[in-house]
């Protein structure tokens, strides 16, 4: 077969080069002069861009993507004007601190220009992390990242670390996971504790590994508005695979079947390591004092302006003929209605929409709703202002307007109790309190009603935490219905039931779970109503461009912007959006590295095929009728060429395949 393509491809080929010359005769038939002929040669030459010419060229947005590390070492020169320009940032997240660096950095804009206009009292979006008194610890998420999120790393090899002098984070992040690898020993429980034996399998039939291949390869229009549902049936929904994939991913069966499309793509690279997590890496501490505190250092230093209590109510655009011109931002500063006039040389970053916008806080004796805390920065009305003024501003209430399919619970259990501790290193066959990796990652109950996971990363997951405590992080994807020792929906319970129902799933007798929970852990829950939002499904035009088209001085940054083949939830999108959206509004003459290409590479695909079969050969599916009789001569037209050893090293072609 690969023989056939290949004379195939040489055959296409011959056959334009064939078009081409007679399309030429037939224009000197007419009489055309040469000088014409020549003119449309050179204009079709022009438009043709093969891997090299026209590559590094800027798109309309004023970005070009690049791979490799020419241009990933290099220094971009200064931008004509910048030290005239002022920007503003909307939030405080990680994609807008990473806008204010890449200006910073690669803008080489002065840090008394750039304005980071907040609304809570403190940075860093959902990448958080925090002490607090009355309550306890507090984590509402953590961040699965990998080696190819190339955005990311570009940003925080020039971060300074805040752990080892002369180390950068990335430096820090690289050594840490390199002496201290991350897997699971255990990924799964049921029958209260017992290792389920999921034993890394995937656990698909034939019919179900079809369904995903079907997926995979249908073109992203015909997926809008479409959902996983839509594609898949039990052959996969009671598969390993999807126990693994959305209690990794945190997706549901009315999810957008686009954003798992492209997740698969994404992170094709990774599937072997999906089942123990070994495709993985986490920071040392919870991501607000591993990422955000670094960030906010290095801006602080080069002299960034942080205003707090500013909540941005409104941007008011000057629209003519096609060009969006942001001119008014209107605030509230410490509740008084404030606003900003711009001009076109004043830019302005956006982050649209917040999966953790109006968090409700429990505690340990307090469900997360009635008279609970909410902390919300209206994220999803500034959009919506915005979003009033023209098309091109993106559909929010496509995203934020069905609570029922968007939330889930979290919750962040701290305890020193050896008892607890006992049952946690029955589960994950590790000390929690070495400092190094616990679980590698989540621990699903499969056969909990909330479908509860729970993981512990490395202790301490705060740098001021007593060597005795050890923070669990708990959550569940299904909160409305009843638990299985607490007979109500999570979002009905306090602090000390959820813990109560999670160490029922632990395994603890029944008879000790009440006092331990009572007495031997603090538990804080935090309800979030979005969390998921960006996985509802979608079209293109719901999220709106980076930079929108006709767009001077305004970019949209963060988990609701639209970026070409990368996928939200991730730390990886967020800095990227905001590398976009500074090298194109500023004119940065720099690539902005390029999703990484495993779903091109044959080695990964082929690997993939494998692993999602359990180890299981292409080859060796049975296919209909006489198509299982053209296998043989297929492979023996392959034999002695390189073709034949790419099969072989992946495991796609067997021995006996040949006799």
């Amino acid at each position: 077969m690969a023989k056939k393509n290949i004379v195939r491809g040489m055959a296409m080929l011959a056959a334009g080069a064939g078009a081409a010359a007679v399309a030429a005769k037939s224009l000197k038939k007419q009489n055309i002069e040469k000088k014409e002929i020549k003119e449309r040669v050179e204009k079709t030459q022009s438009e043709y861009r093969n891997t090299e010419r026209g590559k590094y060229e800027k798109n309309s947005k004023g970005i070009y993507y690049t791979n490799g590390n020419y241009e990933a070492f290099a220094r971009p020169k200064k931008p004509e004007g910048v030290e005239e320009k002022q920007a503003y940032l909307v939030g405080s997240g990680l994609a807008s601190l990473a806008a204010a660096c890449f200006l910073v950095r690669d803008g080489q804009m002065p840090g008394k220009n750039i304005h980071i206009l907040e609304a809570m009292d403190i940075a860093g979006g959902a990448c958080d992390g925090i002490y607090d008194a009355t309550r306890g610890y507090v984590m509402r998420g953590g961040r699965e990242m990998e080696n190819h999120f190339e955005c990311l790393w570009d940003l925080f090899h020039s971060i300074p670390s805040l752990e080892i002098p002369g180390a950068s984070v990335l430096d820090e992040y690289y050594w840490l996971n390199k002496e201290d690898p991350n897997y699971s020993l255990c990924r799964a429980t049921q029958n209260r504790g017992e290792d389920a034996h999921t034993d890394g399998k995937f656990g698909l039939s034939q019919k179900g590994c079809m369904e995903i291949m079907k997926l995979f390869m249908t073109k992203d229009e015909d997926l809008y508005d479409k959902t996983i549902e839509d594609f898949f049936d039990e052959e996969v929904f009671e598969s390993n695979f999807w126990l693994y994939w959305r209690t990794m991913f945190a997706f549901e069966n009315w999810h957008s079947a686009l954003e798992m499309k492209l997740y698969i793509q994404r992170f094709i690279h990774h599937i072997s390591g999906l089942p123990d997590f070994s495709a993985l890496k986490f920071t040392k501490y919870n991501q607000y004092e591993s990422l955000i505190m670094p960030m906010q250092k290095y801006l602080e230093e080069a002299g960034v302006e942080f205003r707090f209590g500013t909540e941005v109510t409104n941007v008011i655009f000057d629209i003519k003929d096609g060009k969006k011109v942001a001119k008014v931002i209107e605030c509230k500063v410490d509740g008084k209605e404030q606003g900003i006039k711009l001009t076109e040389n004043d830019l302005v970053f956006v982050t649209n929409g917040s999966c953790t916008e109006g968090t409700i806080y429990g505690d340990q004796n307090h469900a997360p709703n009635g008279d609970a805390e909410v902390r919300t920065s209206g994220c999803w009305s500034l959009w919506k202002n915005i979003a009033k003024q023209d098309e091109s501003f993106g559909h929010p209430e496509k995203f934020c307007s069905d609570v029922a399919k968007t939330n889930w619970e979290s919750a962040t259990v701290t305890t020193s109790s050896d008892k607890i501790i006992s049952y946690i290193e029955k589960i994950c066959k590790r000390d929690p309190r070495t400092g190094k990796v616990v679980t590698g990652g989540i621990v699903s109950a499969k056969d909990s009603n909330w479908l509860l996971s729970w993981t512990i990363n490395r202790q301490g997951q705060f740098k001021e935490q007593d060597k005795k405590d050890v923070c669990i992080w708990v959550y569940s994807l299904f909160t409305d219905v009843p638990g299985d020792y607490i007979k109500k929906p999570m979002k009905e319970c306090t602090g000390k039931e959820i813990t109560a129902e999670w160490l029922y799933h632990m395994g603890v007798p029944v008879e000790e779970i009440d006092e331990l929970a009572e007495n031997e852990a603090v538990c804080v829950p935090t309800m979030m109503p979005y969390i998921t939002a960006f996985f509802m499904p979608r079209a293109k035009g719901d999220r709106p461009d980076v930079i929108p088209d006709g767009c001077v001085n305004f970019a949209f940054l963060g988990q609701f912007a639209e970026t070409p083949r990368d996928t939200i939830f991730t730390t990886e999108y967020s800095v990227r959006t905001a590398m976009e959206a500074v090298y194109g509004l500023l004119g940065v003459d720099r690539g902005v590295p390029e999703v990484w290409g495993s779903v091109y590479d044959v080695r990964e695909l082929l690997d993939s095929s494998v692993k999602l079969m359990d180890g299981k050969s292409p080859l060796e599916i049975q296919l209909p009728g006489p198509l299982n009789a053209l296998k043989k001569p297929l492979i023996r037209a392959i034999k002695g060429t390189v073709v034949e050893k790419v099969l072989r090293d992946h495991e796609v072609l067997k021995d006996y395949m040949l006799k």
